[in-house]
């Protein structure tokens, strides 16, 4: 593979240059460009600003084996989801001898700035954004800072510039309508992600389009979006459950919000899959535990986190992926929680 070795400042664009326009010293901006902590804030803001103006490009640092960290940003942490990914990114860090760090957002899909600030006084080698949309502002300001960086399963449309390791959201909804649809079900709801979220819309477009294929118009009332927790999954079953004509399946954007749809289920008397068929996504451990066990669309979490560390490593080892977008495969993982639906005689 042919090594790119990142660009040098402009020769016109020297620390000196940056120390002028500031007015700091020469060993101030040389503090702020290693990432040391003894600058005051609105110091490091200032000579930050000028080097963005001035587009003055850091050396990527070129870590030694068995030396450095990761950083691996969740928007949220507290899933199953998160612990499959983190998993994945482990297995890679630790084999490279390389620390790993973790934090999250509080549920923001894209870093605060005085987040992203302390993140680059930290100075790791590179780091792994999580369902995480970077602004362009933001993704200019890392690369001048030398610090590399991967998505996994972006929430929004990246340019190409960014390496990205997703998974196809389109075909995993397809895959759960056609199963149901297959089973003889036509009153199928669907509880989605969050609407601003692109893996949620690609769900739900590949949930119409396997009605399209099959001649079935979707009923705009079974159509809902919300969290992919199990809260969410649990109010919008019960919503959908009290119609006067209820679906005979549901499809969850998540197998926490399918255990939500589950527990509905059971309030309003009825059994899984007897008289409701539910499907999950993500095929996580505990799905092949619920009790009736989840029919699931799987999603290689653990192959997407993998994948997405070993292209930041190569990166701050100055290669380039040879792409910068990588879609996984989704398939159908067929368990005991759906069934043909109830003759209505």
């Amino acid at each position: 593979m042919t090594e790119h070795r990142p660009l040098d400042p402009p020769a016109s664009t020297t620390i000196a240059t940056i120390a002028n326009d500031v007015g700091v010293s020469v060993a101030t901006v040389s503090k702020v460009l290693n990432g040391r902590g003894d600058v005051a804030p609105s110091t490091r803001a200032r000579v930050e600003a000028s080097l963005d103006r001035h587009q003055y490009q850091r050396r990527a640092r070129r870590p030694s084996p068995g030396g450095g960290r990761v950083e691996l940003v969740f928007h949220e942490f507290d899933t199953g989801w998160a612990m499959e990914i983190l998993r994945g990114v482990e297995a890679v860090t630790t084999a490279a001898g390389i620390g790993l760090s973790v934090a999250q957002l509080d549920g923001a899909h894209r870093p605060p700035a005085r987040w992203l600030e302390a993140l680059l006084a930290d100075r790791p080698l590179g780091v792994v954004f999580v369902l995480s949309h970077l602004a362009e502002a933001q993704q200019q300001h890392l690369r001048r800072q030398g610090i590399p960086f991967v998505v996994v399963d972006t929430d929004s449309a990246t340019s190409a510039s960014v390496p990205t390791v997703g998974s196809n959201n389109w075909n995993g909804g397809l895959l759960a309508a056609r199963h149901l649809l297959d089973l003889g079900h036509r009153r199928i709801a669907i509880i989605s992600g969050p609407p601003d979220v692109l893996c949620s819309r690609a769900r739900a477009a590949g949930f119409q389009s396997a009605h399209e294929e099959a001649g079935i118009a979707v009923d705009r009332e079974l159509v809902r979006y919300g969290s992919f927790s199990a809260g969410a999954g649990h109010s919008h079953g019960l919503q959908l459950l009290r119609q006067p004509s209820r679906p005979t399946a549901i499809f969850a954007g998540s197998d926490i919000q399918a255990m939500g749809v589950l527990r509905a289920a059971r309030q309003c008397g009825l059994r899984v899959p007897e008289d409701l068929s539910v499907i999950g996504y993500d095929n996580l451990p505990v799905s092949a535990w619920t009790d009736p066990a989840l029919t699931t669309i799987n999603q290689p979490l653990r192959d997407m986190a993998g994948i997405a560390t070993q292209m930041l490593l190569d990166l701050t080892r100055g290669n380039e992926p040879a792409t910068s977008r990588i879609d996984l495969v989704t398939e159908l993982v067929v368990r005991e929680s759906t069934a043909p639906p109830a003759d209505p005689h």
